[in-house]
């Protein structure tokens, strides 16, 4: 068992499944030593948990939580090009798009949810660069997207 295996059944935390593509992509791709996950929506058993805008459907707590189930879905894609986890090095950059009331301004509060995720999952190695974009509606009315640009070792 890797280090980050070991790390996630401490934390009580299962990779999902990776999630069928809803169009025309793959769910990750390499290039060099980076991986680019798709945006990946908070689906959970090929359901999206919740639909809507953030700040009028959906509250900035639930989206919190949406965000985190964008990330375990983005770190199944990674999963399922790498074949482990633990030969992520870096996670560089997490790209999060919230579907926004008008009046919707905590956007950045949203994506805390993936990020301090992957700091509890990978420590120091999990410290990124970030986007968190309001947007006017995502596909099949998800409150939240999210991708994320990983560094990763050889095997």
């Amino acid at each position: 068992m890797g280090h980050i295996d070991a790390r996630l059944r401490e934390l009580g935390i299962d990779i999902p499944e990776v999630a069928s593509p809803v169009a025309n992509y793959v769910p990750a791709r390499t290039t060099g030593s980076l991986l680019y996950t798709a945006g990946q929506l908070p689906f959970v058993d090929g359901a999206l948990v919740a639909t809507g805008k953030v700040g009028q459907d959906v509250s900035t707590s639930e989206a919190v939580e949406l965000a985190r189930i964008c990330t375990l879905n983005a770190l199944a894609a990674a999963q399922s090009v790498l074949g482990s986890l633990d030969r992520i090095t870096q996670v560089v950059k997490v790209n999060g798009f919230v579907a926004s009331s008008p009046d919707f301004i905590q956007q950045p509060t949203v994506l805390n949810g993936a990020s301090e995720l992957l700091g509890e999952i990978f420590g120091d190695i999990g410290i990124h660069a970030r986007a968190a974009v309001g947007v006017a509606v995502l596909p099949l009315d998800a409150p939240v997207e999210l991708e994320l640009i990983v560094e990763f070792s050889t095997p």
